[in-house]
C-alpha cells in the first residue's frame, strides 16, 4: 500500500501540477540530496537539469555554494516522496544517506548514484570529473579541474619555504586527521598538520595541555570572521593560550573544509593569505 501511495504521488509535484519538461540541450535530469555534490552540479549541469538540491544549500551558514543561487532551485529534505515528485533521471546522494531512504528509491525504479567524501585533493578533481560526465558534460568538468589546479598552484608557498606548524582547530577542539581535503590542502598551501603530525586522527580532540606542551606557530580556527576568534570556542580564549606569544591565530569559514569541487579554489586562497599573514608576522 506504501508502495502504491509513493507511486501515485510521483505523478505530480507539491502543488500538484506535472513535474517541469526535460531540458531541451540534452543531459539527464538530476536531483541532488548532498551539499558537495549540489556545488558542483550547479557549475557542471544546466540549470533545466537540477530538479532539486538538498536543503542544506539554501542555508548560507551550511551552504558550500551560493545560497542565493541554491535558492533558485526546489530544496529537498532527502525524504523520498519529494525524491519521486521531482522525477529525475538521476538522482545524486551521499554515501552515507540513510540505507533505508536509499533502498526504496532503488525499488522504486529510481537510478542513484552516490558520491562518497573527497579526502585528497586527487580525490576531490575524480568527483568533479564523475558527477560533469553523469550530468553529460565533461567538458565543463575539466575546465572546473582546470580552475582547481590553478588554484592550488597560486596558493603554493615559495620554494624552499618552511611549513608552518598549524592546527585547524573546530569547535570544541575537534582536529582533521591527515588524510583529509583539508589536510591536504594545508600541506599544498605551506602549512603542516600539528595534530596529524602528532598522531590523532579525524574528528579528534585536541587536549589544551598538549598544545600547551608544545605549541604550533599556528591556531587556524574554524568559524568566526576574518581575524576574529569564534564566539562559541571558549577554549580559543583560554588565558593559557593567550601566554603563547609565538603563536598566531586565524580563521577559516566552515564553509570551506568539508566539500570540493569549486569550494577549493576559495579555500586554497584563503590559506594563501592566512600564510602571508603569518609570515609578515614573524
Amino acid at each position: 500500500m506504501a508502495l502504491a501511495m509513493l507511486l501515485a504521488q510521483a505523478g505530480c509535484t507539491a502543488g500538484g501540477s506535472a513535474p517541469p519538461p526535460p531540458p531541451r540541450g540534452g543531459g539527464p535530469t538530476i536531483v541532488s540530496l548532498n551539499p558537495c555534490s549540489d556545488a558542483i552540479l550547479a557549475e557542471v549541469a544546466d540549470p533545466a537539469q537540477i530538479r532539486g538540491l538538498s536543503r542544506y544549500s539554501s542555508d548560507p551558514a551550511q551552504s558550500s555554494m551560493d545560497a542565493g543561487l541554491a535558492r533558485r532551485f526546489p530544496a529537498l529534505s532527502g525524504a523520498v516522496e519529494g525524491v519521486l515528485a521531482a522525477r529525475p533521471d538521476v538522482t545524486v546522494a551521499s554515501v552515507y544517506t540513510d540505507p533505508a531512504s536509499l533502498a526504496a528509491m532503488r525499488r522504486l525504479g529510481l537510478r542513484v548514484e552516490t558520491v562518497t567524501i573527497a579526502n585528497s585533493l586527487a580525490e576531490a578533481r575524480d568527483q568533479v570529473r564523475q558527477l560533469a560526465a553523469l550530468a553529460g558534460h565533461p567538458d565543463r568538468g575539466e575546465a572546473l579541474v582546470a580552475r582547481i589546479d590553478r588554484a592550488i598552484a597560486a596558493a603554493a608557498p615559495p620554494q624552499g619555504a618552511r611549513p608552518i606548524a598549524t592546527v585547524l582547530w573546530e569547535p570544541g577542539g575537534i582536529v582533521p586527521g591527515r588524510e583529509t581535503l583539508v589536510s591536504d590542502a594545508m600541506a599544498r598551501a605551506g602549512f603542516s598538520n600539528f595534530s596529524a603530525q602528532r598522531g590523532l586522527g579525524q574528528a579528534q580532540r585536541l587536549p589544551l595541555e598538549r598544545m600547551l606542551a608544545d605549541p604550533p606557530r599556528l591556531i587556524l580556527a574554524v568559524g568566526g570572521d576574518a581575524g576574529s576568534v569564534p564566539d562559541d570556542d571558549r577554549l580559543l580564549v583560554h588565558p593559557a593560550l593567550a601566554a603563547l606569544k609565538g603563536t598566531a591565530h586565524a580563521t577559516l569559514a566552515p564553509n570551506l573544509i568539508f566539500c570540493g569541487g569549486p569550494t577549493i579554489p576559495r579555500l586554497m586562497a584563503r590559506l594563501a593569505q592566512v600564510r602571508r599573514q603569518v609570515e609578515q608576522a614573524r
